[in-house]
């Protein structure tokens, strides 16, 4: 009996010693993890990826960019991470967004339009420790020389000719000072404008429709100027002709040299304009009845049947009316 309690004895010694060992063991790994937790959120030690940067502030205000790739570390409570900092390729739309933002054209019209800069920082000194928030002033200073360019331009040019608007703004992004006498874009930020994509321009959809029918209203004002044109002319012609048939008439009568008989010269202009009436009327005949009195000559419709012949004629060749 007394072997037999002394096992058990044993066996229970040996699994408390066995739990002891465990919660021992628990408690070191996740004292171990915590304060591996604790550094790293503190960011004692720290790692810089490829094509990153690390802008380091030390005791006394200074700053320094750290660049070399690997792992890295800081003293506590004296340093501190301001920023990492990515040099590959970065976008920078216009306006700050994808989406399109609206333009005044020179003609003061309202386009859409998106644009997308693509650059590169090469001098990190410039970039991250010259510059407060370096971001939102190059943001600003790109939408502005941008703009600049965008909204000195025609309608026409922003539509169709925008392969050279997009290499004047590229170029000027790279080149043009942002002021006179100032730092360009790459000067004053430590980049390199890598390209400019001039996404797209158009009008707005009412815009659009305010335009076609713009249009179809010229389209019809022209035609109407068109067509009262071509009668301004017509009638200029004929009353051109009109003309030159009474001059004729005249010099055929021996008017330059004699006085003409104003009766004869006034009926062959009325027989003249008869016949410029029948011309231009179907199915209808024009008789000029005409005397030597004060009172105008009358035109009369088409005259029914024969003339008796017993009627009287006038000297001059015209038909008198009877009562």
């Amino acid at each position: 009996m007394k072997d037999q309690s002394s096992q058990v004895f044993l066996q229970r010694a040996r699994v408390f010693n066995m739990f002891r060992r465990t919660a021992f063991v628990l408690f070191f790994v996740a004292l171990i993890y915590s304060l591996a937790a604790v550094v790293y959120s503190t960011q004692v030690i720290y790692k810089v990826k490829f094509n990153y940067a690390v802008i380091l502030e030390q005791f006394g205000g200074k700053r320094r960019a750290v660049t070399e790739v690997g792992w890295h570390y800081r003293l506590p409570f004296f340093t501190r991470l301001e920023k990492e900092v990515p040099l590959m390729n970065q976008n920078m739309y216009l306006g700050g967004s994808s989406a399109p933002i609206k333009i005044i054209s020179q003609e003061n019209v309202a386009l859409w339009t998106s644009a997308l800069m693509t650059f590169r920082i090469q001098d990190l000194k410039v970039w991250g420790i010259e510059n407060l928030s370096p971001e939102i002033l190059l943001q600003g200073d790109y939408d502005g020389i941008a703009k600049d360019i965008l909204q000195g331009k025609e309608v026409n040019k922003l539509i169709s000719d925008r392969e050279s608007i997009k290499e004047e703004i590229f170029h000027a992004l790279k080149n043009r000072p942002i002021n006179k006498n100032g730092p360009t874009l790459e000067g004053k930020y430590g980049i390199e404008v890598v390209s400019f994509v001039l996404n797209e321009t158009r009008f707005g959809d009412k815009l659009v429709e305010a335009t076609e029918e713009k249009k179809r209203r010229q389209l019809i004002a022209e035609a109407e100027n068109y067509a009262a044109d071509q009668e301004s002319d017509r009638i200029r012609k004929l009353y051109k002709a009109y003309l030159e048939g009474i001059r004729s008439l005249h010099q055929a009568l021996g008017g330059e040299g004699r006085t003409v008989n104003p009766a004869l010269l006034e009926f062959l202009s009325q027989q003249k304009w008869a016949a410029a009436y029948e011309k231009n009327q179907s199915d209808q005949n024009t008789f000029v009845l005409h005397g030597t009195s004060l009172p105008p000559a009358i035109t009369l419709p088409a005259m029914e049947g024969k003339m008796e012949p017993s009627e009287p004629a006038a000297s001059t060749g015209t038909k008198q009316a009877q009562p």
